[in-house]
């Protein structure tokens, strides 16, 4: 997807008449620093490993978008019951063996969305406390994350992206099979400034451990 449209280029700096390949170009660097397929609003699926004490858990892609009609961003969520250890419930025995009898552990579950605690901007998740204390040890999340509309960061970075290239001399441009397209992703190190790196800084997707 291309970050900056033909009648935005004078606003942000370039000619009127710019190859929309130079732009498409750019825009799949901006993608590829950011470690995402796009930056526009597009769903994920993401399998997380829970911590001790149901702690939070932490998506990848920000910020965390509802897409209309829906009015969350998680789609679904479906988790994986552990196996309960003595000592860290507060009823121990009683979920043990209500756990082991039901052959509970290792089993998956729908969660509720509406249940689910989200927090869009960080992309934390908390998760519903089970009445018997039973943990969680893997999530399956399905949610919607983007932008919608790009931020100026995003459009000044993929204009400045199309000046650096065509400053740039010598710059071995390679042409795809199709017309509107050009390869430059095997100069993106060069081309990636400190000035475009700190503007697209708070979109490139952090994968929490």
């Amino acid at each position: 997807m291309n970050y900056l449209q033909p009648s935005e280029y004078a606003a942000y700096g370039l000619e009127t008449t710019t190859e929309l390949a130079w732009v498409t170009a750019a825009s799949a660097i901006v993608d590829a620093h950011c470690r995402r397929v796009t930056l526009a609003v597009a769903q994920y699926t993401e399998r997380l490993r829970t911590e001790s004490g149901q702690r939070p858990v932490r998506l990848t892609y920000l910020p965390l978008s509802a897409v209309a009609p829906a009015t969350s961003p998680i789609v679904s969520a479906r988790a994986r019951y552990a196996t309960p250890r003595r000592g860290e419930l507060a009823y121990e025995e009683m979920a043990w063996d209500a756990a082991l009898a039901f052959g509970i552990p290792g089993t998956w579950v729908n969660l509720n969305v509406p249940d689910l605690g989200v927090f869009s901007e960080t992309g934390e998740v908390t998760l519903p406390v089970n009445v018997l204390g039973w943990a969680f040890t893997e999530l399956e999340i399905v949610y919607t994350a983007g932008l919608d509309p790009f931020p100026d960061a995003v459009k000044v970075a993929c204009a400045q992206l199309v000046k650096n290239a065509q400053a740039t001399p010598a710059l071995n441009v390679k042409r795809n099979v199709f017309p509107d397209r050009m390869q430059l992703m095997y100069f993106s190190d060069s081309l990636l400034d400190e000035t475009v790196q700190a503007l697209l800084a708070p979109y490139v997707a952090q994968k929490v451990g």
